[in-house]
C-alpha cells in the first residue's frame, strides 16, 4: 500500500474513534476477477450503514488474506462531500487457484512411494475447494474431495471426502514384524461452522470398511492374517487460528484439536477413542527469516494391538524416517524449523530451511513412562529448499532431507507441495 496512502487511512480511522457520527456509507471491492465480488461481501465483517471501525477492518482484510483464491490484500479509507460518511475500498491481488499436488518420498532402503492430485481452490469464485489424488505406494490408490466453508452463510457450509487407500502396512509383534495389504474405503460428511474470525468447528460422520491381508513376515496365533470389518468415526474438530500472513511469511499461533471416536461393526477390533492437538507458532525474524514450530501431543485408548493408530511417518511427523516404520498409541511430536528467504522476487521466492523433527511414541499397552524410553526416541535433523511462486496457491515446491542420529536411524529425502506444516 502507497504511503500516503496508508498515512490517510490511519489518520482518519483514529479521528474515527472520537467523531461518533464517522459512518461507512459503501464497501467496495476491487484487483478480484474470478473471485465474486458478493462473495467477498458475503464474508466481510463490514457493512455499509455501519460505524467506521478501524479493528473490523484489520479482521476482514487478515480473514481475506486467508483465503485460498487471494495471495495479498489491503485496504484504503477515503471521506465523502458529507460529513462523517466514508468509503472503504478492499483491493485484492489473486492467486491462480487450479493447482497440482505431489508427495515424492524415499529413504536409504531405495523405498519410493508418490502421491499426485489436481485441485480447485475457488470453485465458482465462492472459494469452495474440489479434487482429487492418485497413490502408488506399493498399492494404488485414489480420493476426491468437496470443501464448501461458506456454502450456507458466511458461518456455515460442509465438506465431503471420499477414499479408497491402499498401502502395504507393517504390523509390529512381540517376535517381529509382518506386512499387511491395508486398504480403507471411507465417506466422510462434515459441518463447518466458523463462531468468529479466530475459532471455528468441524463435526461429522465417516463411514468405512478396513481390509487387512497377510502377505509376509512373522505370524502370531492372536493376531488374524485376514479380516474385514465396517466401522464409524465421530469426528470434532476444534481450530483457534490468530495467524496473519504477508507472502511467504506467517506470523502468529494456531491451536487444531482432532478428536475421534471409532465404533467397530464387528468385535474384530474394539472401539477405541483417539485425540490429539497440533500447536503452531511462527515469528518473523528479521526481514527475510521465519521461524515455525508445531507441537503434536496425542492419545488413544491403550489397547495392546498391533494396529496401533498412531504411527512414525515421513509425510506425517518425520522427515527421513522411512514409510510407517512404528506405531503408538500416544505421541509427542517436535518439528522445528528456520526459513529463510534468499531470492524475493515480484512472483518467485527461493527459500531454504534447517530443522530439527523429533518425537516419542507410546508403546501399545505400555504407560506414560515409554515416552522417555530412548527406544521410542526419534530425532532427524535436516536441510531443505523451497521454490514458490507467489501467485498461485500454495505453489510452493518442497524438497527436504532428514538423516537420523538417534538408535537405527535412516535418511532419506522428502518432496512435496506446499510448506511442511
Amino acid at each position: 500500500m502507497p504511503k500516503k496512502i496508508l498515512t490517510i487511512s490511519l489518520f482518519l480511522l483514529f479521528f474515527s474513534g472520537i467523531a461518533q457520527e464517522a459512518t461507512i456509507v459503501a464497501l467496495k471491492i476491487q484487483g478480484n476477477t474470478k473471485t465474486k465480488t458478493s462473495f467477498i461481501h458475503k464474508i466481510a465483517k463490514v457493512k455499509a450503514g455501519m460505524p467506521l471501525d478501524s479493528i473490523a477492518i484489520t479482521e476482514d482484510i487478515k480473514r481475506i488474506k486467508k483465503l485460498p483464491s487471494i495471495s495479498h490484500a489491503y485496504y484504503e479509507v477515503s471521506k465523502e462531500q458529507e460529513e462523517g460518511q466514508y468509503t472503504v475500498l478492499y483491493t485484492l491481488q489473486e492467486n491462480f487457484t487450479i493447482i497440482p499436488s505431489a508427495n515424492v518420498y524415499t529413504t536409504n532402503d531405495d523405498e519410493f512411494a508418490y502421491r499426485l492430485g489436481i485441485y480447485e481452490f475457488n470453485l465458482l469464485g465462492q472459494n469452495i475447494t474440489i479434487g482429487g489424488f492418485y497413490q502408488d505406494d506399493i498399492y494404488s490408490s485414489f480420493g476426491a474431495s468437496l470443501r464448501a466453508p461458506y456454502l450456507f452463510t458466511n458461518k456455515l457450509g460442509l465438506a465431503f471426502n471420499f477414499q479408497d487407500l491402499t498401502t502395504q502396512e507393517p504390523v509390529f509383534l512381540d517376535n517381529g514384524t509382518a506386512q499387511y495389504k491395508y486398504n480403507n474405503t471411507s465417506y466422510e460428511l462434515l459441518g463447518l461452522y466458523e463462531f468468529d474470525f479466530h475459532n471455528r468447528i468441524e463435526l461429522g460422520v465417516n463411514y468405512f470398511n478396513e481390509d487387512y491381508q497377510y502377505k509376509s513376515g512373522v505370524t502370531a496365533a492372536d493376531v488374524p492374517q485376514d479380516f474385514d470389518v465396517n466401522k464409524l468415526l465421530y469426528k470434532l474438530i476444534y481450530e483457534y487460528n490468530n495467524l496473519n500472513y504477508d507472502y511467504q511469511y506467517v506470523e502468529g499461533f494456531r491451536s487444531v484439536l482432532n478428536f475421534q471416536y471409532v465404533r467397530s461393526t464387528e468385535n474384530v477390533l474394539p472401539d477405541f477413542l483417539i485425540g490429539w492437538n497440533d500447536f503452531l507458532y511462527y515469528h518473523r525474524v528479521g526481514k527475510k527469516g521465519n521461524w515455525a514450530s508445531r507441537l503434536r501431543l496425542g492419545l488413544a485408548s491403550n489397547e495392546d494391538s498391533p494396529f496401533a493408530p498412531f504411527a512414525v511417518d515421513n509425510n506425517l511427523n518425520i522427515r527421513g524416517v522411512g514409510n510407517t516404520i512404528d506405531r503408538g498409541t500416544g505421541v509427542v511430536v517436535l518439528n522445528t524449523e528456520y526459513r529463510h528467504t534468499f531470492v524475493d522476487k515480484d512472483w518467485f521466492v527461493l527459500q531454504s530451511t534447517a530443522f530439527v523433527d523429533g518425537g516419542s511414541w507410546r508403546v501399545p499397552g505400555g504407560d506414560f513412562g515409554d515416552f522417555a524410553d530412548s527406544q521410542n526416541f526419534r530425532v532427524y535433523p535436516g536441510i531443505g529448499v523451497r521454490f514458490m511462486h507467489k501467485k498461485i496457491f500454495n505453489a510452493i515446491f518442497r524438497i527436504d532431507y532428514g538423516h537420523g542420529i538417534t538408535e537405527d536411524a535412516t535418511r532419506g529425502f522428502v518432496f512435496g507441495i506446499g510448506q511442511y506444516f
